[in-house]
């Protein structure tokens, strides 16, 4: 390509080092539909003629078929995707195939390529949360009204239904819903035309290309198209963001699964054996799931690395952009697509799960509101309140369990009535603030979410 300049070949060892084919071939679609966009301007511009036009697109085509039928295998001693796709084109439609490259560098290919690529797979990540939120919110229907313990600190806090907490993840995953349509957005602007770094010399319509790829606009500083992979790391931060999710889930899941919880069972086709062990069932998609997220983080910050001290335009440190965000995206995906079926298939341990919210002392508080509700002031309730458990604990009962009499010798605001008042079932039903735990509320949340996937 550069043999004008150059008086030797690089060498072998050089050329496999800066040779990028064995990752960017993944590219092959969008660079072929880049290059379409980008003859259709010559061409209306006036650049190329048409009848050299005609032949591109048409050579571009068959290209893209024959790739993918698997008829043409990706020739990995090419240096990239780019010069491989229009060598080929060249071998096919000869001096025509060479006029493709006129008024355009590798450096705004490149750039334009990346953008189509991580468009159409953050549609694809989009359509996984999608699944995956549908998955939650069937779950949390099914089991809106199980009450199970909630926690803070890992300690048991206040009775809450199973719908309220695996809502809380729906949200959260439509949250990264957002982030990827706010990256996106940011992201969809071309490229295209910037060249090298400083634009070109000929009449060119970035506008024409823009609009045929589906863009939004274009790059309005042509330093700033080439050298720009801040969209690279908007979406490695929401991938990130959408693999904690999927690992705070994984962690719970992993607990949730334990003989000590024993508050779920997921199905035996999310889960392992062991080679010795014939008792066991682990939940190593989970587990895998939590593992993959330090690898995400990882990309992320690699890449923040590698750009950080970077000067003006390109330089080929920013090869390093694809294998960072071509492995998260595949990462994420992978994840996405065992999660989703993971959670429907889960069964829900009700029984074990209300067993649980009996201990713990975990309507202390509703005791609390009790006293409060009689004109008691909070913190002297909360004390109160205190006192109670800790004779409780003394006593090895609980609060359901512990006589009037022994209530009445705190406060006589104690009445028969505080025995419904703190049952679990009183707890749950009573919160009925927006957001909350009630099967109402839940219910609110439900509704919200599926208008949400409407959308």
């Amino acid at each position: 390509m550069w043999a004008g300049r150059f008086s030797k070949a690089l060498d072998k060892k050089a050329d496999d080092f800066n040779s990028s084919i064995s990752f960017d071939c993944r590219m092959y679609k969008q660079d072929i539909t880049g290059s379409l966009a980008h003859a259709s301007m010559l061409a209306k511009q006036g650049i190329i003629s048409a009848e050299d036009c005609e032949k591109i697109i048409a050579g571009l085509g068959a290209i893209l078929e024959d790739i993918e039928s698997g008829k043409l295998e990706i020739d990995m001693n090419c240096e990239d995707i780019h010069m491989f796709i229009e060598a080929e084109l060249t071998a096919r439609i000869g001096d025509a195939g060479k006029r493709l490259h006129t008024a355009r560098s590798r450096n705004d290919q490149v750039a334009v390529d990346i953008r189509l690529y991580l468009r159409d797979k953050a549609a694809e990540v989009k359509e996984l949360l999608r699944e995956l939120i549908d998955a939650v919110t069937e779950q949390a229907e099914k089991n809106k009204a199980v009450i199970l313990p909630g926690y803070t600190h890992l300690q048991r806090a206040q009775p809450i239904t199973f719908g309220h907490h695996l809502m809380a993840y729906a949200m959260m995953l439509l949250r990264d819903i957002s982030r990827l349509d706010d990256a996106v957005a940011r992201m969809n602007y071309s490229p295209l035309g910037s060249c090298a770094l400083a634009g070109t010399t000929y009449n060119t319509d970035r506008a024409y290309t823009a609009e045929k790829l589906g863009f939004d606009g274009i790059m309005l500083n042509s330093i700033d198209g080439v050298s720009d992979r801040d969209f690279c790391l908007e979406l490695m931060s929401a991938f990130s963001i959408i693999m904690m999710h999927l690992s705070r889930f994984s962690e719970e899941i992993i607990l949730w699964s334990s003989w000590e919880f024993s508050f779920v069972e997921l199905d035996d086709s999310f889960t392992t054996g062991s080679s010795i062990m014939p008792q066991k069932k682990n939940s190593d998609m989970a587990e895998l799931v939590r593992g993959k997220t330090g690898r995400v983080y990882g990309n992320l910050m690699a890449l923040l690395t590698t750009l950080k001290g970077l000067p003006l335009a390109y330089n080929k440190d920013m090869q390093e952009d694809k294998e960072a965000i071509f492995d998260s995206v595949d990462t994420v995906i992978a994840c996405l697509e065992v999660f989703a079926p993971m959670i429907r298939t889960m069964r829900v341990k009700a029984d074990n799960m209300y067993r649980a919210a009996q201990g713990g002392f975990i309507n202390a508080t509703d005791l609390a509101d009790y006293l409060t509700k009689r004109g008691m002031p909070f913190r002297s309730a909360y004390k109160i309140v205190g006192q109670i458990v800790a004779e409780c604990i003394s006593k090895n009962c609980v609060l359901d369990t512990l006589p009037l009499e022994e209530y009445k010798k705190y406060t006589e605001l104690f009445e028969a009535d505080l025995f419904d008042e703190i049952s679990l079932e009183t707890c749950v039903s009573k919160r009925i603030s927006a957001g909350g735990t009630s099967v109402g509320s839940v219910e609110q949340q439900i509704a919200y979410v599926k208008k949400e996937l409407l959308k």
